[in-house]
């Protein structure tokens, strides 16, 4: 198992893990108040949006993210139909946060739509931030990647700015896993594939905000779901702290609203670059799901 695809995809989970306890509060001063800097995993209270949770477990992104990882392991690649058996199953008896892509694809499938179409009409960019998986499965196959990514994301979140943004993330990590910078790795995605609006803009807005003040940024793009406000906010996080994964993670969960989905991308993309020792210890020992997920890797080989 090579260290920057093992990292990858641990990074990302732990982007998640991270953010859990502090997810969606969008008051900043709340987050300083309550928790001081989030640097360790942390449980979360009531009235935030996990309280099922316990520290070193997922939000309700990560643990499909998880799904999916099984569902590759168990067939051997990614299978639509297999996948969306497996996050109905998830759902069946969730005892945690059901956001509302999840509601309106239960009630696509509900109504008979088939897997391919069942997508709820989502602009969230969580729908493409659980693709870390993929990358590891497809890391040898870009074509295999592109296509299992965009299929996945459209399971749930079935609208073209969520799933071209799956494409760009896939093909972003591809290549800082083939070695390149993620800085120089995001031009190169835009000159062979994304040359248009409004993904050259929200590329631009992130890496020009790089010297910019995270929290400050972050607030400025919108703290939100939605694919317009997440993707430049996660590429100014992936370029201003290229070099430390640690910092990325931490400030991204201390810029409040979803963070957990920016830090499934920002996880990825870092873990990647920078390999496993990039990775606090702690946020390895105290995820929960670790030792299942390092087999599952293993299993992937």
């Amino acid at each position: 198992m090579n260290d920057r695809t093992k990292a990858m995809v641990l990074a990302s989970f732990a982007g998640d893990a991270l953010a859990l306890g502090v997810h969606w509060i969008y008051n900043t001063r709340v987050i300083d108040k309550k928790w001081g800097r989030v640097e360790r995993y942390v449980k979360p209270e009531r009235p935030t949006y996990h309280p099922t949770k316990d520290l070193g477990e997922f939000t309700h992104y990560g643990d499909q993210t998880l799904v999916l990882l099984k569902s590759i392991v168990a067939a051997g690649g990614f299978d639509l139909d297999r996948f969306a058996e497996d996050w109905q199953a998830l759902f069946n008896a969730y005892d945690g946060y059901v956001d509302q892509a999840t509601k309106g694809t239960l009630q696509n499938i509900s109504d008979g739509k088939e897997s391919a179409s069942a997508g709820s009409a989502s602009l969230e960019l969580a729908g493409a931030a659980r693709i870390a998986p993929l990358v590891y499965r497809y890391r040898n196959d870009l074509d295999g990647l592109i296509a299992a990514a965009r299929a996945q994301t459209a399971f749930t979140h079935n609208t073209d700015h969520v799933i071209a943004s799956a494409e760009f993330f896939g093909r972003l990590a591809f290549k800082v896993l083939g070695g390149q910078t993620p800085v120089s790795a995001m031009q190169a995605v835009l000159d062979e594939r994304f040359q248009e609006e409004p993904y050259l803009a929200w590329t631009r807005q992130g890496l020009e905000s790089a010297a910019g003040d995270t929290r400050q940024v972050v607030l400025d793009f919108g703290q939100m779901c939605e694919v317009e406000a997440a993707f430049p906010s996660v590429i100014h996080l992936i370029a201003k702290y290229e070099d430390n994964l640690r910092d990325a993670l931490i400030e991204n969960a201390m810029a409040g609203g979803d963070s957990a989905g920016r830090g499934l991308l920002v996880g990825m993309i870092l873990g990647a670059h920078l390999g496993m020792d990039a990775i606090p210890e702690a946020w390895l020992t105290e995820m929960k799901a670790y030792p299942e997920i390092t087999d599952l890797l293993g299993k992937m080989g």
